[in-house]
Order: C-alpha cells, then sequence, then structure tokens
C-alpha cells in the first residue's frame, strides 16, 4: 500500500491527452480540492466531445500553444500513456520545472489497497484478468483495471486496505512512473513490439524493467525465466536490479523455477515450510489454448500463491476462467470450419503463439498498422503452420513478402477477408483473425476488428440474397 497523497486546497493540476485515461484523471480530480486544465495537441476540430467532457468536470481547456501562461502555477501534470513523453506539451512542462507524472502513478498515490501488476508484451490483460478471478476464488475482494480496459485511477477510488487492486500497466505507462511501487510485480515476457516509439530493444526492456524499480524484500516480483531478457534479471545470476523476493515460472527450467511443468502436470516448489513439490493442475484444466497461455496460467497461480491463496482452492479456479474476447475465441464453426478471434494479437509474437496453439490447417487473416517490427520470424511460422494467408491493412504486402511458399491473397475490408479465407478452408480447418498489427488504419480499435470479423462470420450463415 502507497502512502495516500493528500491534495491541498488551491493546487493547480494539468491532465496531458484527453483519451479515456484523461477524462478518467478528469473525473477522480474534479472530486479532489484542486483547480484542474486540460490540454491536448490534436486539432481543436477533433476535440470538441472530449473538451465538452473536461469542462463538465470544472477543468479549463488551454491551447498547447498558451500553456506558458499558467505553467508557473501548476502543481504537476498529468500524462496519458498515448502522449510520448518526448511530445511538446511534456517538454515545455519540463522546462518550466513542472512534474510530470503518469495516470498509473497519481492512480498509486490516491490507492489505499495493496496492487498487484502485470506487463509484458503479449498476455497481460489474460494474466490480469486471470490474477483477479484467483484472488476473488480465493475469498478476496478485488478491484481489476489499468491497461485492460478500465482506468485505474477510477479502479482506485474507494479502494480500502482489505482489498486488492490488480493492474495491467504497459511500457508506455511505466514510462512516468517515480514512486510506484507493487507488492507483486509479474513481468511476462518481453519480445519486438513498438519499436516505432522505441529505438531499440533494449529501450523497450528498460520501459518494462521499471515494474520492480521501487519494489523491496517486502514486495515479490514473479517472472518468466524462459525470456532470456528476463531472467538475466534473476540474483542467482548476480543481478541486484530486482530488490524483492522473487518467484520464477517456466516451461523449461524445472531446477531454478518456482513453479513448473513435469510432463502434463504444473509443480509447484513452495517457498517456505515443506519444500517437496507439489502438483496444482494439469494442462488438460487450462481453459485457454496455447503454450503461451500455459505460462500465463503459472504467473497467476504464483502471483495468488504471494499473496496466500492455498493451492488446494487453485485448480478449479482455473478450471472455471472464461476466455477473454478478441483473444483466441471462437467466434463460430461453419461446416465444419472454426473461426477464431484472435484480434488483440499486435505484434508478431502473438501471432507466431496463436499459430502454434492448434494442431490443424490454419487460414490466417493478419495485417493492420506496423508498429515498426520485423515480419521475419512471423513470416517463417506463417509458412510452417499456415495453408493460407490472406492479409488486410497497410502491412499486408510486408508480411505477404516475410511469408514465403503461402498462397495469399489481399482484402480491402474485413468481409472480404473473411470471404477469401473461406475458400481456403476445409472441414477441420481453422480460419484465425491473428492480424500481429495494430488496427488503426482500418478499425476503430481492436475490439472493432474483432467484431467487424464475428459479424462477417455470422453473415457466411446467411441465406444469398437474405
Amino acid at each position: 500500500m502507497s502512502e495516500v497523497f493528500q491534495f491541498g486546497a488551491g493546487e493547480k493540476i494539468l491532465i496531458i491527452g484527453l483519451g479515456r485515461s484523461g477524462l478518467a484523471s478528469l473525473e477522480v480530480l474534479s472530486e479532489q480540492n484542486v483547480t484542474l486544465y486540460a490540454t491536448d495537441e490534436k486539432p481543436l476540430g477533433e476535440l470538441a466531445g472530449a473538451v465538452a467532457i473536461a469542462q463538465a468536470y470544472g477543468a479549463r481547456f488551454v491551447e498547447p500553444s498558451s500553456l506558458g501562461a499558467i505553467a508557473p502555477e501548476l502543481t504537476c501534470a498529468v500524462l496519458s500513456p498515448g502522449v510520448p513523453p518526448t511530445s511538446p506539451v511534456v517538454r515545455a512542462m519540463h522546462g518550466a520545472d513542472v512534474p510530470v507524472l503518469g495516470e498509473i502513478e497519481l492512480a498509486y498515490r490516491l490507492c489505499k489497497a495493496p496492487i498487484v501488476a502485470v506487463t509484458g508484451t503479449k498476455g497481460k490483460s489474460t494474466t490480469t484478468a486471470l490474477i483477479g478471478h484467483l484472488l476473488r476464488a480465493c475469498g478476496h475482494r478485488v478491484r481489476v483495471g489499468g491497461n485492460i480496459g478500465n482506468p485505474l485511477i477510477k479502479e482506485v477510488r474507494g479502494a480500502g486496505a482489505d482489498e486488492w487492486v490488480v493492474a495491467e500497466v504497459s511500457s508506455f505507462q511505466l514510462e512516468t512512473i517515480r514512486a510506484f511501487k507493487p507488492r507483486v510485480a509479474v513481468l511476462l515476457n518481453i519480445v519486438p513490439d513498438h519499436l516505432d516509439r522505441y529505438h531499440s530493444m533494449d529501450e523497450y526492456a528498460e520501459a518494462k524493467y521499471r515494474i520492480c524499480a521501487n519494489q523491496s524484500m517486502t514486495d515479490w516480483f514473479v517472472g518468466n525465466l524462459d525470456d532470456p531478457r528476463i531472467r538475466s534479471l534473476d540474483w542467482h545470476d548476480g543481478n541486484p536490479r530486482v530488490q524483492a523476493r522473487q518467484l520464477w515460472f517456466s516451461l523449461e527450467n524445472a531446477d531454478r523455477a518456482t513453479i513448473y511443468l513435469r510432463g502434463d502436470l504444473v509443480m509447484y516448489a513452495p517457498v517456505a515450510g515443506d519444500p517437496r513439490p507439489v502438483a496444482i493442475l494439469s494442462r488438460d484444466d487450462i481453459p485457454l489454448a496455447g503454450e503461451h497461455n500455459v505460462r500465463n496460467v503459472m504467473a497467476a497461480l504464483l502471483t495468488a500463491l504471494a499473496i496466500g491463496c492455498a493451492p488446494a482452492g487453485l485448480r478449479e479456479a482455473i478450471r472455471t476462467f472464461e476466455p477473454m474476447p478478441h483473444r483466441l475465441t471462437t467466434v463460430a464453426e461453419i461446416d465444419g470450419v472454426r473461426y477464431v478471434d484472435d484480434s488483440k494479437s499486435t505484434n508478431p509474437a502473438s501471432v507466431i503463439a496463436a499459430l502454434q496453439a492448434y494442431d490443424a490447417p490454419i487460414v490466417l487473416i493478419a495485417g493492420g498498422r506496423s508498429k515498426g517490427t520485423a515480419f521475419d520470424a512471423m513470416g517463417a511460422a506463417i509458412g510452417a503452420r499456415a495453408r493460407a494467408l490472406v492479409t488486410i491493412g497497410e502491412a499486408g504486402p510486408e508480411i505477404a513478402g516475410a511469408a514465403h511458399g503461402v498462397e495469399t491473397v489481399h482484402a480491402a475490408s474485413m468481409e472480404e477477408a473473411v470471404a477469401r479465407a473461406r475458400e481456403f478452408a476445409d472441414a477441420g480447418a481453422i480460419v484465425l483473425l491473428s492480424p500481429g498489427c495494430a488496427s488503426f488504419d482500418m478499425f476503430e480499435s481492436a475490439e472493432d476488428r474483432g467484431e467487424q470479423f464475428a459479424a462477417a462470420v455470422a453473415a457466411l450463415r446467411e441465406p444469398a440474397g437474405a
């Protein structure tokens, strides 16, 4: 639990960015005894609705060019995660010696409850939701928020010291933490992503490592021993970077892992008491497809065990977990063909994991707006695992060029993509939407992309001319 931040009368706070996170910060801060300002670098014509909401919360909108007039009065600025720390507005605040906090930092300072924070390139949302599910099954009062969809600052409002807050946090959000100190920090994996924002993988990894930067021996760190970058943080390798107590999960290294696979059994080696390994569940108990989800389950189990959940009740809790939307979710089976929505796959590593999750012929729909990552490894996986490829969006030609030897067509819409995929799919095959890219070239969001996929699949059942 953090030392709860108390606002003083007359403090003046600027919210930078009027997306979902920024508006949530305004909503919560409007309940405090502060003066609120808001700004956004988008053209005013695109901001009318957001500005109206900000004004309803009592904030005064200030155009970026006019911030110099109020900067000397500001107590701090709160940065939305979609706004890069290098933006002109942020640089102006630093130049005026105004402290710039992120939304999760502000949420942490307002939160009375202990926090579990989950980050990684892929699997964050599933693992965050799964941890919340396990803690509830063990009798804890839990709130789940952050990058998973509902801003963290709204979830911590009113949370008591006897509750737990489980937060999905992105690298963008971690860039702006200062005191943020989760009781349990979970680091799932670090693979190429967001290289349109970061200059290198090392820089991207550094942002992820910040999740444990302020932890101490009263906290827990849960890490993936199979990921080389994360494994380098292990105290066994002499790295003092993680000061928290360490718990490790692995599919490959039973000797050093706290939780690992023995055949098809997930084994736990207790860190206190009787050291003999305990079988918690089998792979068949996991209602999620893919080897990557076995690791996600291990991470969630370690978190629950660190908090004090008994191993005996966790098996049934895992079995009753329902997969999240747009993450390897079956939307229909038509004429023996299974249609799977993995629209939340926004990087090549997620596509590779999705392709490896199924032992059946796959017709892949992939593409969108690239985030600066290479498609070579994804192309090789497509070549090895897919029967055919239907590309969409801006990155379609680049993905097609990387997928050697696979029959490929390009579609101009999701409806066309599903129709073309159906042409390649026989009974027993899977049509898999796993884009490996951002959605914003063609869709409002990854959710919108998945919903359009489901609608196009549903239309396949409609009689012609209906």
